[in-house]
């Protein structure tokens, strides 16, 4: 499993969405510390270990939390036994849902106010307000783990996608991934925000947003991909002839079995990512692995009902019934990254 796109949009436009609905709570739990530090301490020492100490403890807690939360979802997702369909729906909902939250932080219409989830105002209220309340290390390990009733659109998208893979594992890993890309933004800007004038938080807005809506394109696509979509993105450069020197049309047999076909599979794709296969006959395809570890092991093939871990080393074997000519079959990773497709054209 690929934990580097969480990791990253964590990084990126997580970090900054989620602390502008969360930074509140930190910056409350730390305020009585801050105004101790400026009475006793010159300007240049105020920012020491005794402040950096409650900012660690918030994040750890909240990263405890989030992983608790993945592990929950995506022990949910497998009783709930999502389909590749359903993953490729829901994916699609996720990407809408991240499309309609940068445009409402755009304010391109009052309509896409309701693309975010918020708990009840006196939920939010209360907790906030015990954010107020002491200094003790305790707080921030609370308010840290507290986070949950506040998810940032992003954190929402995640654990959609934790949910979506029906294992509690990667989805706890999702999870950790995502809110451990998240930590770098908080703890710096938990020093420096209120030194940001109304000119930078503008800008600090907006690039959060176009983010937002550059990884919702993302995620739509990676939908359209795991449903077998003519119109994902990737398929589209495919119709259009881009990556057709990455095309074959005829490959020596694996075996001395008739119509045997190799699609060697490496972390950054299947190869050749478009293959042309004979018509009307059966197809027996070979997916070949060689010290795999990405998310093109879990293989689906939409059009074919058909899903497969494969090993990390090895050969798995494939048996395609015969398809009349002029048939195309797309397949994809479990998470929509990587493609191809099978073109019966050939006699």
């Amino acid at each position: 499993m690929n934990l580097l796109v969480p990791f990253l949009t964590g990084l990126t436009a997580g970090g900054l969405n989620c602390l502008a609905v969360q930074g509140g709570l930190l910056a409350g739990t730390l305020a009585y510390q801050l105004e101790q530090d400026m009475q006793t301490q010159s300007s240049k020492q105020m920012f020491r270990p005794r402040l950096a100490q409650p900012i660690f403890l918030f994040l750890a807690a909240k990263l405890v939390a989030y992983t608790l939360i993945g592990f929950l979802a995506g022990a949910l997702g497998s009783i709930v036994m999502l389909t590749p369909m359903m993953r490729a729906v829901l994916m699609v909902a996720i990407g809408i849902f991240m499309l309609g939250n940068g445009l409402r932080m755009l304010k391109v219409h009052p309509i896409f106010r309701y693309f975010v989830i918020e708990p009840p105002a006196s939920l939010t209220r209360y907790i906030r307000r015990k954010s107020k309340n002491g200094t003790s290390l305790v707080t921030p390990i609370f308010m840290g783990a507290l986070t949950v009733l506040l998810p940032c659109g992003i954190s929402q998208s995640m654990i959609a996608l934790a949910l979506a893979t029906g294992n509690p594992f990667q989805g706890a890993a999702i999870l950790f991934a995502f809110t451990l890309g998240t930590t770098p933004v908080f703890f710096a800007v938990s020093y420096f925000a209120t030194r940001l004038g109304a000119t930078m938080e503008k800008y600090f807005t907006r690039l959060v947003a176009i983010t937002i809506i550059v990884l919702a394109f993302v995620s739509i696509n990676s939908g359209l991909n795991l449903a077998g979509s003519p119109y994902s993105f990737n398929n589209l450069l495919m119709r259009i002839g881009v990556g057709s020197v990455d095309e074959q049309k005829t490959i020596p047999p694996t075996s001395s079995v008739p119509g045997s076909y190799v699609i060697t599979v490496k972390d950054d794709g299947y190869f050749p990512k478009v293959l042309h296969l004979a018509a009307n006959k059966p197809i027996q395809l070979d997916w070949v692995t060689n010290d795999v570890h990405s998310c093109v092991l879990s293989v689906v093939v939409p059009g074919l009902n058909y899903q497969k871990i494969l090993p990390n080393t090895g050969k798995i074997a494939f048996n395609i019934p015969a398809q009349a000519k002029g048939t195309v079959i797309r397949y994809s990773c479990s998470m929509g990254m990587y493609t191809g497709q099978w073109v019966f054209d050939l006699e």
